[in-house]
């Protein structure tokens, strides 16, 4: 049986007695069922089932929901079942009263189709009409001895009693093994309890377990015994957020890790965990939505409004939903039902959305249990979870009603940013562990196209979003066109300035080059009369040479 033999490290004692004890309706004849149907397939023990209330045809019956074909099973010589009829009135209360009846009838059974297994259900039936204590537990020492001696591993079922497991109350104290089954009903929500109360021999789990009926038989899981030694990866898987994997080092979320989105009501956390499935199925991922809030139906409408489609993913196989009302089952059920479920799909990414609503069906120490052990056994299988929660508006975003946001890997706050008469959305990313990531906000905007984060924008009082981002976007668009159209003017006045300064110099140059002209003027008209002068000087004296 699933998850049984992992509590009892290694299943029931093999050739000794089982006593599997509970109240009406807490499933003992059904785990007796399983029991003898599933030696008889999966390890090839035929077995006897000896009935002293249901007849075979009965038992058939109430079977065959869940795929045991009991009558097929006996043409094929694995499984004989035995209806015993006990009279009370043919029961005296002497000490002739033996089981040697039984024992005959019970031996003819187990030898003509080599047994190895055998169920007694119900002994109350066998023994109710005793009530000398001695004969009661000589008889049953008996019966237990007979069955060590026949070596066959048996399951006797019996009755809770109101002050011992049984009616009897001697039935715990003769048989190797004892399993209580008990079905409470807390807060109107049905739990079915499993607990080992003894095992001869051997280190068991004490703790308590639930388990399930279903279509497919009985599932125990022993979560509790979990532990952290599960594998690690560096293997990335995008958030299908562009701009969100960017914050987180550029490459998104590591394999088998843990992600918390919360938010206040209308946020997008929804959008979030939809874009990362749409991510994970696009590359060839499974993945498991499991919903407690909207339908498949509204989810699926919903993100396809934001350029996400689901649907074709549903198409593929790649995309299961699972949607439920949290108060369908009790906490304990619900892991359950997910563990099943993943075990049977096996997806790469799992989300739950919204975990907020699971507080309606628990407190919040065993939410949080809950979620621990999901998260345990989701990063010992390597599958990454997304979780959204709602988080408490009252100043305290920072924290969720189920307090996780220190057990998970990766933390991701979107919160209400009220400015300019408007409502935006800001992301930001509290903790990322074993990567760099952005601590940085960025405005989270929703469009018809998908999801985008914007850049940061500071004003000047901070980070501003939507139209205050763009007012202040508007008024530094001014202000830079009224300085440039400044600077233009200011350059003109100076080109201006150069022409006229420019102007001047060419006057200047001018005024300078006509006084130099003019003093030349005048040098030169004196070096002209010098040697005028001068040659009229020699003129005359050569003429008065001559006359001499």
């Amino acid at each position: 049986m699933r998850g049984l033999d992992e509590i009892t490290a290694g299943g029931l004692p093999s050739g000794r007695p089982t006593l599997i004890c509970g109240a009406a309706g807490s499933g003992k004849t059904l785990f007796s069922m399983e029991f003898l149907v599933h030696g008889a397939t999966r390890y090839n023990e035929p077995g006897v089932f000896v009935a002293f209330e249901e007849k075979a045809e009965e038992l058939a019956v109430n079977v065959a929901s869940l795929g045991f074909d009991l009558n097929q099973l006996q043409a094929d010589g694995k499984i004989r079942i035995d209806h015993v009829r006990v009279e009370r009135s043919e029961i005296e209360e002497t000490g002739e009263y033996n089981l040697e009846g039984l024992f005959i009838r019970l031996g003819y059974a187990i030898d003509s189709i080599g047994a190895k297994r055998v169920v007694l259900d119900t002994i109350e039936s066998l023994f109710a009409g005793l009530t000398n204590q001695g004969v009661l537990r000589a008889e049953l020492r008996r019966l237990f001895e007979w069955l060590k001696e026949k070596k066959v591993t048996t399951i006797i079922t019996g009755e809770k009693g109101e002050a011992s497991l049984t009616r009897q109350g001697l039935e715990e104290y003769v048989s190797d093994c004892v399993i209580l089954l008990d079905h409470r009903i807390e807060n109107k929500i049905s739990t079915r309890i499993l607990r080992i109360v003894k095992y001869r021999g051997t280190i068991h789990g004490t703790n308590e377990y639930p388990f399930l009926i279903d279509d497919e038989g009985i599932s125990v899981l022993p979560v509790t015994s979990l532990q952290l030694n599960h594998p690690t990866s560096v293997e990335r898987l995008s958030s299908g957020i562009p701009a969100l994997d960017k914050m987180l080092n550029g490459k998104g979320f590591f394999k088998g890790s843990s992600v918390l989105v919360s938010g206040t009501a209308g946020t997008g956390k929804t959008s979030i965990a939809g874009s990362f499935i749409d991510s994970t199925c696009k590359d060839g991922g499974r993945a498991i939505y499991f919903a407690f809030e909207e339908s498949p139906h509204q989810i699926v409408r919903n993100m396809r409004s934001i350029n996400i489609d689901l649907q074709s993913h549903l198409d593929s196989g790649l995309l299961l939903f699972s949607a439920s009302r949290p108060t369908l089952n009790g906490l304990e059920m619900h892991l359950l039902n997910i563990i099943r479920l993943v075990e049977k799909f096996k997806p790469n990414v799992v989300v739950l959305d919204p975990i907020s609503n699971l507080i309606t069906v628990g407190s919040t120490s065993e939410v949080k249990s809950l979620l621990t052990r999901l998260i345990d056994f989701l990063q010992s299988q390597q599958i990454t979870v997304m979780f959204t929660a709602l988080a408490l508006n009252d100043g305290k975003a920072e924290q969720t009603d189920e307090s996780i946001s220190s057990l998970v890997d990766v933390w991701i706050l979107v919160r209400d940013i009220e400015s300019n008469g408007e409502r935006n959305r800001g992301l930001y990313v509290m903790k990322s562990r074993g990567m760099k990531h952005s601590n940085q906000v960025r405005e989270f905007v929703i469009t018809d196209e998908g999801l985008k984060l914007v850049d940061v924008f500071l004003g000047p009082v901070g980070v501003l979003t939507g139209s205050a981002r763009e007012t202040q976007q508007l008024l530094e668009r001014t202000s830079e066109a009224i300085h440039d159209h400044a600077i233009s003017r200011k350059d003109r006045e100076i080109e201006r300035k150069r022409l006229v300064l420019e102007s001047r110099i060419a006057a200047l140059k001018e005024e300078f080059e006509s006084v130099q002209e003019e003093l030349n003027k005048s040098y030169i008209e004196d070096e002209l009369k010098k040697s005028i002068l001068n040659d009229n000087r020699k003129e005359l004296t050569h003429k008065r040479d001559n006359l001499l």
